[in-house]
């Protein structure tokens, strides 16, 4: 179950910078393409993939709230507004250590999964809000937490492929549930620290060649050229085997297509969650013809893991800075020295 839940992880959060826009209260604030917010008389307005939301001021700032995927759960531990939730879904996918103790306490529910939500605990607790990413199939569980009062707001940060316009929807929470300014700041933080690693990773006198990700039953789930991880490999300064692909998705590819790519790779990154090469082999024998495999210098997204819980699909989705971080010393130990590894962790 662990590894069916990383692997739907992995295809669907695969993963530069734009210039900051000036943060005015009264002009749209562009979060990426997808996402943008403004305040209009007594309304904030938010528009999110094809939803948009009329949302008064008087409701604001959320006080209760609900979660229904735990990608989500790195914004809120990033603000400190833990405390605003009150329900969350599947809570051992959930690495934070104060949402846990919050759920010990009783004053954050278990709602269900994916495969159940609780309807009638989420319309007992009533809710100001759920936040979700939107998933078609759930339309009839959305229209009756509609139907019963509660807001229901999509935000899919996964479909995201800029690191840090993933970091930015920072900048949406604040608005909606207090810390606007606290917010803005701290994304001004993350985007200031990204640049200036970005700057130093231009320093490395070699770019090395990178693989990433693995198979998926036939198939090999390589990230396209405009994605989140082939942004941050290049950011990096390093050459992706699929740098020249123009998808912004995942790529399902054979073992043979990606084997004829990776000659020269000389690090195999994102390489799931396994504890050893040996285990690695169980997903694919055909993985000891591979160069990389052998020579190469492999690594996990493992490195705060407790349980069903990663630390790289909740903390991880906002610090962009520190995923580059990673990436950069395992690519240039050299400029980083003094540092360790945060979210990934070599595979011996």
């Amino acid at each position: 179950m662990k590894r069916t839940f990383f692997a739907f992880l992995f295809v669907f959060l695969l993963f530069s910078c734009k210039k900051e826009e000036k943060y005015t209260l009264n002009d749209w604030q562009k979060i990426s393409e997808n996402v943008a917010f403004k305040s209009v008389g007594d309304f904030v307005k938010l528009k999110s993939g094809k939803f948009n939301y009329n949302i008064p001021v008087s409701k604001l700032p959320f006080k209760k709230v609900m979660l229904l995927n735990a990608s989500l759960v790195g914004y809120f531990t990033e603000l400190s507004l833990e405390d605003k939730i009150i329900g969350i879904s599947s809570p051992e996918y959930v690495y934070s250590e104060k949402i846990h103790s919050l759920i010990s306490e009783g004053k954050i529910q278990n709602i269900g999964n994916e495969q159940k939500y609780d309807i009638e605990k989420i319309i007992a607790l009533k809710p100001d809000a759920v936040f979700t990413n939107y998933i078609a199939s759930f339309d009839n569980t959305y229209d009756l937490i509609r139907k019963n009062g509660i807001e229901i707001i999509f935000l899919d940060e996964y479909l995201e492929q800029n690191p840090l316009e993933k970091s930015k929807y920072l900048m949406v929470f604040g608005r909606l549930l207090g810390p606007e300014e606290a917010s803005v700041v701290r994304f001004n933080e993350i985007q200031s620290s990204y640049d200036s690693l970005k700057a130093l990773a231009q320093k490395g006198q070699y770019k090395p060649v990178v693989l990433a990700n693995e198979m998926y039953g036939n198939q090999w789930f390589l990230p396209g050229g405009k994605t989140n991880l082939a942004t941050l490999i290049a950011d990096a300064n390093a050459k992706y085997i699929n740098a020249a692909n123009s998808d912004s998705k995942a790529v399902p590819l054979s073992f043979e297509e990606v084997f004829a790519k990776s000659q020269n790779a000389e690090f195999w990154v994102n390489v799931g969650n396994h504890k050893t090469k040996k285990e690695l082999l169980q997903i694919n024998p055909n993985y000891t013809k591979m160069n990389v495999y052998h020579h190469g210098k492999l690594y996990t997204v493992s490195g705060r893991e407790k349980g069903s819980a990663n630390d790289f699909f909740e903390s991880g989705v906002v610090r962009s800075d520190l995923i580059l971080k990673d990436y950069i010393k395992i690519f240039h130990p050299e400029l980083l020295p003094n540092y360790n590894l945060t979210y990934l962790k070599p595979l011996k």
